[in-house]
């Protein structure tokens, strides 16, 4: 893969930032180094000495005065070691990727952290979109994704979706516009990016089968386009076994991936990841050198701790746990919409994530419904529109998220929903 045809001018400007590097160089070097070079504050004027977190199921989270002047203090831009090492392993369990016994120029796979996944999705895109681009996602998508690409000037291509996610016989339909043999051509417009979020989309819910995902990889591969696969979700897949990822089938080395702790460590810690191939995860960082510097020390090795003292068997078992009270949670909201929205609406139960995705019938467009008749009957949703490339186009659907509603709850505000509609009707 030539990766330098993906970077924008500015992302490939990038230079390492020496400080940085000496900073890296100092944390592996032995204690007997006696370093005059950083700008390193000193931790004993720090007024933090040390901290005690109790853990619901494992042992306490203990920094000593020791581990806290280290959770203090500046680290290495992509992420602590052992909090990198012990992803690394977990990404090689769950997706065992062909990328992972590549040499480094041939995409071998590299982890970097980030400040949540959001921050390494907006890296991302400015890494790899310019102004005019052609960027393919499959609309109603993510609202941060949408405020993050439209400043950039790009054209976002919409590639139609059901409850499965992405079809692959309309991407093929919308890249069927450029000719594979001409996308290196100088000038090519062919699409470079595809996005997509495969599994209990935000705000779909839809999860993508593994044979759709095989044939947009092969679609990929044909236009030698990369896939961003953001996939915060992917822990909170109802039905095992989960489905396989782009990850796992990324035999060429043109899988970006984002994962998140948001939803099932705490979405305050901010904690994400991105994996891919180490040429562009390398750039990643050198965004970070010059902006965030790194992820807080501090909740990496919060995180790091627990992880380490779970294992992968504790983790996993801690990720069942959480996938159990989202099942309940669903199962009640969806009983909610037979009771009171059958006639009304209609939508299809996810097999993953936290939102139901729900068409008004006979509303051509919910953001005045929602936005002033809603608060009025105090139930509140998120109108479609937010979700779209042109937030302006009317839009039938809303979302419902049955993450933090109790059941009685998520029941009452559909039975004030139900009734709203009928009026509006």
């Amino acid at each position: 893969m030539n990766y330098a045809r993906f970077l924008t001018a500015v992302s490939a400007a990038r230079k390492p930032s020496a400080i940085r590097v000496l900073t890296e160089l100092q944390q592996r070097s032995p204690p007997t180094l006696i370093s005059l070079a950083g700008g390193a504050p000193n931790p004993n004027t720090f007024p933090f000495q040390s901290a005690t977190i109790t853990v619901k199921n494992g042992p306490t989270v203990t920094f000593d005065e020791v581990a806290m002047k280290r959770a203090l203090q500046y680290s290495a831009s992509n992420g602590i070691p052992e909090l990198l090492t012990w992803m690394k392993n977990l990404q090689k369990n769950l997706h065992n990727p062909p990328t992972a016994s590549y040499t480094p120029e041939n995409g071998q796979m590299d982890m970097c952290v980030t400040t949540g996944s959001q921050e390494g999705l907006c890296k991302l895109f400015e890494m790899l979109v310019n102004p005019g681009d052609n960027v393919l996602l499959d609309a109603p998508t993510y609202s941060g994704t949408l405020a993050a690409l439209q400043p950039l000037g790009c054209n976002l291509i919409n590639v139609p979706s059901d409850q499965h996610g992405m079809i692959p016989a309309a991407l093929k339909e919308v890249l069927s516009r450029w000719d594979p043999s001409e996308v290196h051509s100088p000038g090519s417009t062919a699409p470079k990016i595809l996005y997509t979020i495969p599994n209990g989309g935000n705000p779909t819910g839809a999860s993508m089968t593994a044979q759709r995902k095989q044939e947009v990889y092969e679609l990929a591969r044909q236009y030698d386009m990369l896939i961003i696969e953001d996939d915060p979700y992917y822990f909170l897949q109802f039905d095992k076994p989960w489905a396989p990822t782009f990850l796992s089938m990324d035999v060429d080395g043109r899988i970006i991936r984002t994962d998140s702790f948001s939803k099932i460590l705490s979405s305050g810690l901010r904690i994400g990841f991105v994996t891919g191939p180490k040429p562009l995860v390398d750039r990643v960082v050198l965004h970070i050198q010059a902006s965030t510097m790194h992820t807080s020390t501090f909740t990496q090795l919060m995180v790091s701790q627990l992880l380490h003292s779970w294992g992968q068997e504790g983790f996993l078992q801690h990720i069942d746990g959480v996938i159990e009270f989202y099942r309940k949670q669903r199962d009640a909201m969806i009983g909610s919409a037979d009771k009171w929205l059958k006639d009304v609406a209609e939508w299809h139960a996810p097999s993953a994530g936290m939102f139901l995705w729900i068409k008004l019938k006979g509303i051509a467009d919910t953001q005045q419904l929602i936005m002033k008749k809603a608060l009025e009957k105090e139930v509140l949703l998120v109108p479609g529109c937010v979700f779209m490339i042109n937030s302006s186009d009317p839009c039938p659907y809303v979302r419902a998220a049955f993450s933090l509603s109790t059941p009685e709850q998520i029941d009452e505000a559909f039975r004030r929903l139900s009734s709203l509609i009928k009026e509006a009707l």
